[in-house]
């Protein structure tokens, strides 16, 4: 069978069991998952939390079952297992925090089970490979891993920011990566990219259903691995650099909202209303206007990321001087915005 054919083969696979355990997951959830209004949380009722499960289902049941229909290159299976066990090890220390609200699961123990599921990509191979050195590629490889899981966490303010996000990241790493023989890469990011497809229309839904950590932290994770299990430097050696443009979204979200809270004295780690969409909304600009102008940036960044995979050292300068120069601006805006 052709890869385009195996390809698509697992992105409605992951596509189609998601959007069937959607309405059974949304179904035993309104019997004690729910997430009730109250600080930051407009909506005006209680929500079922389970979606994230249904993602997390699709997806690693989509790529089980083309892995053992499919006679995978040598070595993609030892890849994948570190893919499996520290997206479990996320999506259940999500769970855990959903399970526990308001109070959730402590931060030293978050970071904990973060650094083991973050151990466990680097044990099975997929970690930094820019830099020869343990000491320099493994700390970075955790710093990445561990700020996009909360990264995309954070995103997971408004409905359908944190999953068309996801769709916006996933579709790029696809399309970089697909030319490569990073085939774990293809089919685990094809995989994400149909399950977070058949749960975007529940998440704005009239019977919607939303993540809960459990999702957004696992769509993190997943994104923050497959970005660093590719090739970016085959055409060009500013390539590898090529995540910090798939991802500058939600990285200058995180980034953000992070230097808002310190200028005005509070704890980066506390919640509060220095989300970049939060300051849009008093703007009034509509929900559809802020997905439309967050997921437009997403795309435009990518588009720049597959230009650094194949430019040539003068343009991929002059990308990340534009590119600083543009986060700067709109840094300046934002903070000059009414947060509360």
């Amino acid at each position: 069978m052709k890869p385009f054919v195996l390809y698509l083969l697992g992105t409605l696979t992951a596509g189609i069991l998601t959007a069937v355990l959607l309405p059974f997951l949304r179904r035993f959830a309104a019997q004690a998952f729910m997430d009730a209004p109250g600080g930051l949380k407009k909506h005006a009722a209680a929500v079922p939390v389970l979606g994230g499960t249904g993602i997390f289902l699709g997806t690693l049941t989509a790529l089980t079952l083309i892995r053992f229909t499919t006679a995978f290159p040598s070595g993609t299976l030892h890849n994948l297992r570190g893919i499996f066990i520290g997206g479990t090890l996320i999506f259940l220390l999500g769970l855990a925090d959903d399970l526990n609200k308001p109070k959730g699961v402590s931060v030293p123990v978050k970071l904990l089970v973060q650094a083991l599921a973050t151990a466990a990509l680097i044990y099975y191979g997929v970690s930094i490979h820019a830099f020869t050195s343990p000491w320099i590629a493994y700390p970075l490889t955790f710093l990445w891993v561990v700020g996009l899981t909360n990264a995309f966490n954070l995103l997971d303010i408004m409905d359908g920011l944190c999953v068309s996000q996801a769709v916006v990241c996933t579709l790029g790493l696809a399309v970089i990566a697909l030319p490569s023989e990073y085939v774990y890469v293809n089919f685990a990011a094809l995989a994400l990219l149909g399950a977070c497809l058949a749960f975007w229309p529940y998440n704005h839904a009239k019977r919607k259903i939303f993540l809960g950590d459990s999702g957004a932290t696992f769509l993190g994770f997943m994104i923050a691995a497959l970005s660093i299990g590719t090739g970016y430097s085959e055409r060009s050696d500013w390539g590898f650099l090529a995540p910090l443009f798939i991802l500058a979204v939600p990285l200058f979200d995180t980034a953000f909202v992070s230097l808002a809270r310190v200028l005005k004295g509070k704890n980066p780690l506390k919640g509060s209303n220095d989300h970049i969409a939060l300051r849009l909304k008093r703007l009034k600009w509509k929900p559809a206007f802020i997905l439309g102008a967050f997921a437009a940036a997403g795309l435009f960044f990518n588009v720049l990321a597959f230009t650094l995979t194949h430019c040539c050292v003068q343009i991929a300068l002059a990308l990340f001087i534009f590119s600083a120069a543009a986060l700067g601006l709109v840094t300046l805006w934002l903070l000059h915005l009414k947060a509360d």
